[in-house]
């Protein structure tokens, strides 16, 4: 193994064991540094040696190939935290990334269905039969019910449920834990799903007479549960069923509309924040402008001084 490699492998053991990143995370981290570790041995340099022209010349790079400002800024926190890392460990005498700069990457609104976009999409998922049928509907029900990430939803363990409470146990980022009330009819879909859910269990685990720890379990993921990929894969169908653009819809943006939606019928900013887990508000008022609109409707069809038609 290289000298680069073996400090990015030690670099992402603490991100895992110290800081509880997700296994998306640690990926996205793995790719970002392997590509300065390879534009700098490009340009004659080891990782660890790397001085702050190098680093700019890396970042240099990156416009130069015509890469977005959010992904410089990735890579930008990438070695900040790396090298912050290095000199932690004493594996450099000094951290070469502190003076850069990046630049800074506007945040784009959210992509958000409609209410109707999201019926027609419920309606699409009542219309299929068996077993198939009642597993996606269930996904459906939790993803938009819960607000839940792709990877919360498709990992949900079958000890999250607490029926009694209409809640579910998630476990987020970080390994956050969060409680997330779910409506009767989630918890129905649930539950008719639940029926037949011995119809996705492996054959060995039936013959075994074992209960499957997750909800969605796999007859061939190796994690032993429903992939992100198959689930994007469900979506799509069900997307194309309703008549709706698959390049308009994806985990995450049911995912948006659940945030927007809420806020839409009245839910206060913080609420919304407990419900998608996020650690800081700040993340959460990407969605401030529905509130705005919502604000200005307010004005113009509450207050006394608003003009008539």
């Amino acid at each position: 193994m290289s000298q680069a490699r073996s400090d990015i492998a030690l670099f992402l053991d603490m991100m895992a064991a110290e800081r509880g990143a997700a296994a998306n995370t640690l990926d996205a981290y793995r790719r970002d540094l392997d590509d300065v570790a390879a534009r700098l041995s490009g340009a004659g340099v080891e990782l660890r040696q790397a001085g702050t022209a190098d680093l700019e010349g890396v970042l240099d790079g990156l416009r130069a190939d015509g890469l977005s400002a959010a992904t410089a800024a990735r890579r930008l926190s990438a070695m900040k935290r790396f090298y912050r890392f290095l000199l932690s460990e004493g594996l450099c005498a000094e951290d070469p990334a502190v003076p850069l700069r990046g630049p800074k990457a506007g945040r784009s609104l959210p992509k958000v269905l409609s209410e109707a976009d999201v019926d027609a999409l419920f309606a699409a998922a009542q219309a299929m039969e068996g077993a198939t049928g009642l597993r996606t509907r269930a996904l459906m029900e939790l993803l938009y019910a819960g607000g839940l990430r792709v990877s919360e939803l498709v990992s949900l363990p079958l000890k999250a449920f607490a029926r009694a409470d209409r809640c579910i146990f998630v476990t987020g980022k970080g390994g956050r834990e969060r409680v997330v009330p779910l409506t009767e009819a989630a918890l129905d879909a649930v539950a008719a799903y639940e029926s037949v859910r011995a119809a996705h269990l492996p054959a060995d685990t039936i013959k075994a007479g074992k209960t499957k720890a997750f909800l969605f379990p796999s007859r061939t993921a190796k994690q032993g549960h429903l992939t992100r990929e198959r689930f994007a894969q469900i979506l799509r169908e069900l997307t194309l069923a309703a008549g709706l653009d698959p390049a308009k819809v994806s985990p995450h943006v049911l995912r948006h509309a659940f945030a927007t939606h809420l806020l839409a019928r009245g839910a206060d900013l913080r609420s919304v924040q407990l419900l998608l887990g996020h650690a800081d508000v700040s993340t959460t008022q990407i969605y401030t402008h529905v509130l705005d609109e919502r604000l200005k409707s307010l004005v113009e069809t509450a207050h006394p001084l608003a003009r008539e038609e």
